[in-house]
């Protein structure tokens, strides 16, 4: 359903059946993977005007692919791995799609 690239691939499909016998599709909970097990691939030192999606097409080749970086550096909330100038980011391994 979701491509190798994706955040949910391979995350589980559960149907949840309310009153009246309708279905509702949803995923399961993502669990976000410990970030000290991440392999780095590099470091990428924060600059004044840095996005993440430049920052991964950069590193990863991939824009979209910004999720990796949140996932390799402990973050909930994107917006805040780049709004300290100058905080290192743990750039992980690219992983073919």
């Amino acid at each position: 359903m979701f491509p190798a690239t994706s955040r949910y691939f391979g995350s589980e499909i559960a149907k949840h059946e309310a009153v009246g016998g309708r279905e509702a599709a949803y995923l399961r909970r993502r669990f976000l993977p410990a970030a000290a097990n991440a392999a780095v691939f590099t470091e990428h030192a924060v600059t004044q005007g840095d996005r993440l999606d430049n920052i991964t097409a950069r590193h990863l080749g991939d824009p979209e692919q910004f999720w990796r970086l949140c996932d390799a550096n402990n973050a909930m909330h994107p917006d805040g791995l780049t709004a300290e100038i100058g905080r290192r980011l743990r750039i992980p391994l690219p992983q073919g799609g």
